[in-house]
């Protein structure tokens, strides 16, 4: 820990990782919803949304590409545009996702604290 950093625990420092299967799952049946499970899948969603945004780009091009002439050259230009619109806009989804997840987070904690239940 360098002198900069902050002491474990308190409101600068970043929380320990909970990445533990028992964890997940224990968030995933938690009949309450006291725990959110989707900021731990996020990245994976992400993952997922630019390989399907990559297979709808790859079949634009494939059938310009077979339709010849002057569509070939549309689907070389159009698919690469299309498939950076959609994962930009996919990005832009999950972020503003987070942001909720992280709002409620948050508001959730200050409650704990307002109630000193810490």
């Amino acid at each position: 820990m360098q002198d900069s950093d902050p002491p474990p625990g308190s409101p600068g420092s970043s929380p320990p990782p909970q990445q533990s299967a028992s964890n997940f799952f224990g968030k995933l049946f938690d009949l309450n919803f006291n725990e959110f499970i989707t900021l731990s899948i996020i990245k994976v969603i992400y993952v997922l949304l630019i390989v399907f945004a990559g297979l709808g780009a790859l079949g634009i091009l494939v059938s310009f590409i077979a339709q010849g002439g002057g569509a070939a050259v549309a689907g070389v230009i159009l698919a690469p545009i299309l498939f950076l619109l959609y994962v930009i806009l996919a990005r832009v989804w999950l972020e503003i996702l987070i942001v909720i997840f992280r709002i409620a987070e948050n508001t959730t904690e200050l409650v704990r604290q307002g109630r000193g239940d810490q």
